[in-house]
């Protein structure tokens, strides 16, 4: 059966319309005439008949089963297109005008935080990502998004997991590239008996990772691992969140940064470790808002051995069950806030009833940050602009910068 690809959809596969209704097919582009079977659900690709002029050959062998990239098939032009149309999109759907610019752009091999599975089966143990909608692990040897501190780490990483890993379920392992070294950190892990411990240690140190945490314990450090945010130096906590890649989260700081110039107090609101707070800090007082008390706690750490910043103060509290209520934001001449991906909308709604002048908002979900930009404008504000930023490369996923004022 062949099929005619229309355009894609919003996860990256190509959607062919038929009398039956859109059929969605992996890894094909518009334009493309394809060849497919149907044994099941869903379609299987078999054949590409006549192929796009945006394609072409994916950098990585392990792509189309590994489910960490969709997109490598497509060339920058038509890639790029797909990340900003995503947002367009989101934001029509909420009856959103705006001029969104182009994408700003992740270069290959700069993913600094990655996080792998690992499982024992029949052949050994298995390290390496999800394919696509399964439990299923594709192994993997490289992983060119990844910056090659990790891209090396690979068969140390496999030989931890298979000091650690059990048959009764799979190991979550996130690495972190940092300024001191690797931080590893092993979720779902069993109790460590005394030997295990030991060649676990004996292998974080021949590795000379930074630090090693399984379970919650740190089995060994041998320096704090830390990230600096345009300067400031911070000690991560083990697990915390932090942007994947550097460049990306400069660009959106830069954004953040120059909506905000000459606000004299700020609210970081999902403040984390102080991406945005300790850059905002050079030119104005700020207020991080955040749930994670170790984050908060590193935050607070970094501003007081920082020289030269004004006043960071920092609060716990879950902004989903609580959030900043337009009173307290009176204080404020300016806001950040960059929520998980289910958005900020109490957040939002609370911002609109404000008189804060300007807001930078943040999000890794074009859908959800549509939805609360309305309620945004619909509270008085105006969308000055809209930044896609690329943060995880060739992928269905794109950060968003808007920014808003009174």
């Amino acid at each position: 059966m062949n099929l005619t690809i229309d355009h894609l959809g919003a996860k990256g596969d190509g959607v062919a319309e038929t009398a039956d209704g859109p059929v969605y097919v992996p890894f094909t582009l518009p334009g493309e005439t394809v060849a497919i079977e149907r044994p099941g659900t869903p379609f299987k690709t078999t054949t590409i008949v006549e192929a796009s002029t945006h394609r072409q050959t994916p950098p990585c062998p392990h792509f189309g089963d590994c489910g960490g990239c969709d997109m490598q098939h497509a060339d920058n032009e038509l890639y790029h297109l797909f990340k900003r149309d995503l947002v367009l999109k989101a934001l029509a759907r909420e009856g959103i005008e705006a001029e969104v610019a182009e994408l700003v752009p992740c270069p290959p091999a700069s993913r600094r935080r990655v996080v792998l599975s690992a499982a024992r089966v029949d052949s050994g143990v298995v390290l390496g990502f999800n394919a696509a909608e399964s439990n299923r692990i594709v192994p993997i040897t490289v992983c060119v998004i990844a910056l090659p501190a990790i891209e090396r780490a690979l068969p140390a990483l496999r030989r931890l997991a298979s000091l650690l890993v059990d048959r009764r379920r799979p190991l979550r392992i996130t690495v972190t590239a940092t300024a001191t070294g690797l931080d590893v950190v092993v979720a779902d892990a069993g109790k460590l008996s005394e030997s295990v411990r030991r060649n676990a240690v004996k292998l974080a140190l021949a590795e000379d990772f930074a630090r090693l945490t399984v379970g919650g314990e740190t089995v060994i450090m041998t320096r704090p691992p830390t990230l600096a945010f345009d300067g400031v130096s911070v000690e991560l906590p083990a697990g915390t969140f932090t942007q994947a890649v550097a460049s990306a989260e400069a660009a959106m700081a830069t954004l953040v940064e120059g909506h905000l110039s000459g606000a004299k107090r700020i609210a970081d609101l999902f403040a984390g470790c102080g991406t945005f707070s300790l850059r905002l800090a050079r030119q104005a007082a700020v207020h991080a808002v955040e749930t994670d008390p170790a984050a908060l706690a590193a935050l607070d750490t970094a501003w007081r051995r920082a020289a030269g910043l004004k006043a960071v103060t920092t609060e716990k509290r879950d902004l989903y069950r609580r959030p900043i209520q337009a009173k307290e934001l009176k204080r404020y001449d300016g806001v950040v806030f960059d929520p998980p991906r289910a958005g900020a909308e109490a957040v939002a709604q609370e911002l609109a009833a404000s008189t804060v002048r300007r807001v930078a908002a943040v999000s890794c979900n074009p859908v959800t940050l549509a939805r609360d930009l309305r309620i945004l404008i619909d509270g008085g504000y105006r969308l000055t602009s809209v930044t896609p930023v690329d943060q995880f490369l060739w992928s269905h996923h794109v950060e968003v910068v808007a920014l808003l004022e009174r």
